[in-house]
């Protein structure tokens, strides 16, 4: 049985389209690497520098200077290129990155993101987070419906601070995967042996739902 990250991380790589050029946000999104298919021609694109990047596999030995956005020890795929900071954020900047996926603290009905500060806690800062949710023109969240206390995480008003406003196309949780729409959020799937009801209990926003055509996963 798979665990929720698991339904969710294979839930996601449906999203991704062959022969598109895909960054991974720090956190849960970096391990989309591993729900790819391998016969997929994808570019994975990472801020500092790479595209074309892959996990490093068992048993391969570390390159201290290939590293994800996250810190963790990467490598390439044939084709790969490397190149300066200042190429991959003009890559992110003329919007030639397809997709980008990303962590969240807090997403509402309005499709604004916060994903970089909690008042009182260290951050390092907002990062690329911030030209990526403006630049790029999907953008997939992938986090828990609800946090550790279980406070709902999908909020009619992020309380937060913002890292974009108005830059979420998906959400995907382990609870549903919602669209941002004009109107709201559509819940266009809902996880198996979820009830709507409880759906909606555990989300602050109001949710649009047609039941008729509410798929699984």
């Amino acid at each position: 049985m798979l665990s929720d990250q698991q339904r969710m991380l294979t839930r996601a790589a449906r999203e991704v389209i062959d022969g598109q050029i895909v960054n991974l946000g720090i956190g849960l999104p970096t391990r989309l690497f591993h729900y790819l298919p391998d016969d997929m021609n994808v570019l994975v694109h990472s801020e500092n520098g790479v595209l074309g990047c892959r996990p490093r596999q068992e048993g391969e030995a570390p390159d201290i200077d290939m590293i994800d956005s996250g810190g963790a020890y990467i490598t390439t795929r044939a084709g790969a290129s490397v190149f300066d900071s200042a190429t991959s954020f003009a890559m992110i900047r003329r919007s030639r990155v397809d997709v980008t996926f990303m962590g969240a603290f807090e997403v509402d009905q309005e499709g604004n993101l916060a994903n970089w500060k909690i008042p009182g806690k260290f951050s390092p800062g907002i990062g690329g987070a911030m030209e990526l949710a403006q630049k790029v023109a999907r953008l997939v969240v992938l986090c828990s419906h609800n946090d550790k206390h279980g406070n709902p995480k999908i909020l009619t008003r992020c309380q937060l601070p913002l890292t974009a406003s108005r830059c979420i196309s998906r959400i995907i949780t382990e609870k549903a995967v919602m669209d941002v729409t004009p109107e709201g959020l559509e819940v266009v799937e809902i996880a198996e042996g979820l009830s709507v009801e409880a759906l909606r209990e555990a989300t602050d926003a109001p949710l649009l739902i047609d039941e008729s055509r509410l798929g699984r996963f």
